[in-house]
């Protein structure tokens, strides 16, 4: 792993020191909200509340047919809303009771999985997701993700190259290049990194909101922008924005990660610090400085 032995020693004293902050930052507001785990940094983390009743709605129609695969997945999906994760596997185990060779919930739970932080479990649901169904581009994209935050940094290359040659479309490349870039920077392959960019030419554009934060980072990685053009403004703290901390957290992971491949770990552990100070627990970015931390 990149600096590994120069992270081994900063990285648990940062994360002890991170731990009273989190542990402030992360304690609900209302006794309703629920707790979905507490990471390993001694942070709790929460549900929010279902303000509009998207999870009783969904257990409502679910009561009409409770062994429906599909309206089990809808619930799943309204729990994942309000960040019910923990529920939303759970959700997803009783789908797969009723439909266990079913690709798409297998790659649902081990999406789920991930935010949860158990890694290893997402990792068994998406292989067997991609066993299942060979051609299912966002299987492969989890996959890829499971393997990078346990630090399998080859193997997660290897599952974001089938994300990039079965992505649909402009945004779904330029996503999966994103991280197939940062995996093989990871497992000490400069070239191929760079070389995995090479499609996301100058003229390339995205059409979904989000993937304009991939491509930031892509122009980032080709030298076409700085890291100040790239990064969003820094929500404030308290801030009730997660689109905001999404997009922060997101383009600081990258940037941080950047400088941390490029032996720059008193920076790279700044950002790292800076996006687990939010409530967003969910993001991959926030996922991800966490895990760095603790590594």
């Amino acid at each position: 792993m990149i600096m590994r032995s120069v992270l081994a020693k900063t990285a648990c004293l940062a994360a002890m020191a991170l731990v009273p902050a989190l542990r402030s930052q992360t304690t609900p507001a209302a006794a309703t909200l629920q707790l979905e785990f507490t990471s390993a940094l001694g942070s709790k983390y929460y549900s929010l509340p279902d303000e509009k009743g998207v999870v009783a709605e969904a257990r409502k129609n679910l009561a009409a047919d409770p062994k429906s695969a599909d309206l089990l997945l809808k619930l799943a999906q309204a729990q994942v809303s309000v960040w019910q994760d923990r529920e939303a596997v759970e959700t997803l185990t009783r789908a797969l009771a009723v439909s266990p060779e079913n690709a798409d919930l297998y790659t649902e739970r081990g999406h789920r999985e991930l935010p949860l932080r158990e890694f290893k479990r997402a990792l068994a649901d998406l292989d067997l997701a991609v066993a299942l169904n060979p051609k299912k581009m966002d299987a492969y994209y989890h996959l890829g993700l499971a393997h990078y935050f346990l630090g399998e940094f080859g193997q997660a290359a290897a599952a974001f190259r089938h994300a990039v040659e079965l992505a649909p479309n402009a945004d779904e490349r330029i996503n999966s290049s994103n991280w197939l870039y940062a995996s093989l920077r990871r497992a000490g392959q400069p070239r191929e990194a760079a070389a995995a960019l090479e499609q996301i030419t100058p003229e390339m554009k995205n059409d979904a909101p989000h993937t304009e934060f991939y491509l930031r980072l892509v122009r980032v990685f080709q030298g076409g922008m700085s890291e100040d053009q790239a990064l969003p403004p820094e929500p404030p703290a308290n801030s009730s924005d997660t689109e905001a901390e999404l997009r922060f957290d997101t383009v600081a992971y990258g940037v941080g990660n950047w400088h941390l491949y490029n032996q720059r770990p008193a920076k790279a552990r700044e950002y790292f610090r800076r996006i687990v100070k939010g409530r967003v627990w969910i993001t991959w970015g926030f996922v991800g400085a966490e895990v760095e931390l603790l590594r």
